[in-house]
């Protein structure tokens, strides 16, 4: 009998720690569960995140943290994405993370604000092959973490930014976790202690944003390699925090600048098994922060309309404030990239870019020496949107003041890739063909491209992964 008041019962239930319901969703859901089209747009998710670690595979930084991690691990069992190396498991899920989003050109939850596939893909992928399961295994485990990752990341509804923490890290953890868990085999209890183990591996500093640094790159191949040290140490019966979401010292009084009053902790299981938060993770249209996606949609809308460089006197972009200190600031460096990665983070040089190339692809990332880009980044400002949706939707507007006195606006509510504005799966097959271009030769996209679109049909994980290797990056 529930001797509480109602009023006290229902703060109690609002602040019971979600760990236990999380739990029994991973290890009960079936693939027959899910509805057919989330399982059709969870193989294009994968499809994107390995076209972009085939780009990926080409960079310096890809190159470094293989040579790095391959020197303290050794080869092992599970390949890498795009290249020819094998590493063990957990060396593996961190470089194949690394590869996904090393480009910020990865998939988003918008509510979480987190890149769920590079850490639920490669978690899942190295899990499955140590596991000896198969290509259905694989796709339901990747889900779970999809599902798990995004709404640990919606509680937080932004604050984990305002702390400081990147969330793709932070949440990363307890999708990557579960997904090896269910992998593994483990029971419902043994998942729900395997997430108070993860607590403690939730981790990722936004310091990156203040000097271009690599770190961001790592967050999520760490969430991933994390995960499955924590289904580990769970199957074994290591001892977990039992409120590791909710606790006095859990995840969100911990990693968020209101606590966990300031959270919305009902978004960690509301609709579970019913509303698929894979259908509210945007693919991204252009390599660069989520944040910035609207304004440079407006920057190409604008140029269509016939708006050139030389006739912007000034540019006001407004911004959600909560994504400022992210893309805007500090002006000085934002309006002139010190590198690529720096670029991806600047709303003065993405505006621009489109504006002067009528384009945002890979390619205007390597213009960041580009004199009429610069000069026109050097008159966008910015300020806040006191109307934006942020974050339901990334919204942008641009105030353009022209050289003969006129003011042209172009607002985009809603980015595109957003879930009210979706890129088709049709149009994530065109993206993936982009990237795989670039990397692999026409039959080896195509066979790879096959793969993953027939994952749940491949007999072994290993299998299915061996092709994702077969053919590296062309000399």
């Amino acid at each position: 009998m529930n001797d509480m008041p109602d009023g006290a019962a229902a703060i109690a239930a609002k602040l019971a720690d979600p760990s236990a319901r999380l739990a029994e969703f991973a290890a009960g859901l079936r693939l027959s569960d899910i509805p057919e089209r989330v399982r059709l747009r969870a193989v294009h998710h994968i499809l994107d995140a390995v076209g972009i670690a085939f780009v990926s595979s080409r960079q310096d930084f890809a190159h470094r943290t293989l040579t790095a991690i391959g020197g303290l691990a050794g080869a092992g069992s599970v390949p890498i994405l795009g290249l020819p190396a094998r590493l063990p498991p957990r060396d593996a899920a961190l470089v194949n993370g690394v590869l996904c989003h090393g480009l910020d050109f990865d998939d988003t939850h918008l509510g979480g604000v987190v890149h769920a596939s590079a850490s639920a893909f490669p978690a899942a992928l190295s899990a499955a092959i140590l596991a000896g399961a198969s290509g259905e295994a694989l796709l339901l485990a990747y889900i779970i973490a999809i599902e798990v990752t995004s709404r640990i990341g919606a509680v937080g509804r932004g604050a984990f930014h305002a702390r400081g923490f990147h969330p793709t890290g932070v949440a990363g953890v307890f999708g990557a976790a579960l997904a090896a868990s269910r992998l593994f085999g483990l029971t419902a209890r043994e998942m729900q202690a395997t997430q108070g183990i993860a607590l403690s591996m939730a981790s990722g500093s936004l310091e990156f944003l203040e000097d271009g640094a690599w770190n961001k790159r790592m967050h999520p191949g760490w969430a991933a390699q994390a995960g499955l040290t924590a289904a580990a140490l769970g199957r074994q019966g290591f001892v977990g925090a039992t409120r590791p979401y909710a606790g006095r010292y859990g995840l969100y009084n911990l990693y968020t600048s209101g606590g966990l009053a300031a959270c919305d902790l009902a978004a960690a299981t509301a609709g579970l098994g019913s509303v698929w938060e894979l259908e509210r993770t945007a693919i991204k249209p252009y390599p660069a922060c989520h944040f910035t996606h609207a304004s440079i949609d407006a920057a190409l809308l604008l140029r269509e309309a016939g708006l050139r460089a030389e006739q912007v006197a000034s540019i006001d972009a407004r911004m959600p404030e909560q994504v400022i200190a992210v893309v805007c600031e500090p002006q000085a460096s934002k309006r002139h990239p010190a590198n690529t990665y720096d670029a991806q983070f600047s709303i003065p040089f993405l505006v621009s870019a489109a504006l002067v190339r009528g384009r945002l692809s890979l390619a205007e990332l390597d213009a960041i020496d580009d004199p009429e880009i610069l000069a026109l980044a050097g008159r966008v400002g910015y300020s806040v949107d006191p109307s934006s949706p942020f974050p339901r939707s990334y919204s942008g507007e641009l105030v353009v003041t022209t050289t003969d006195g006129r003011t042209l606006r172009q607002r985009e509510e809603v980015n595109r890739g957003a879930p009210e504005r979706p890129l088709s799966n049709e149009d994530i097959l065109d993206k993936y063909n982009d990237n795989a271009a670039i990397a692999l030769n026409p039959d080896g996209a195509a066979r790879v491209c096959r793969a993953v679109l027939e994952l749940a049909a491949a007999p072994t994980a290993a299998g299915f992964a061996a092709t994702l290797a077969n053919e590296g990056p062309r000399a």
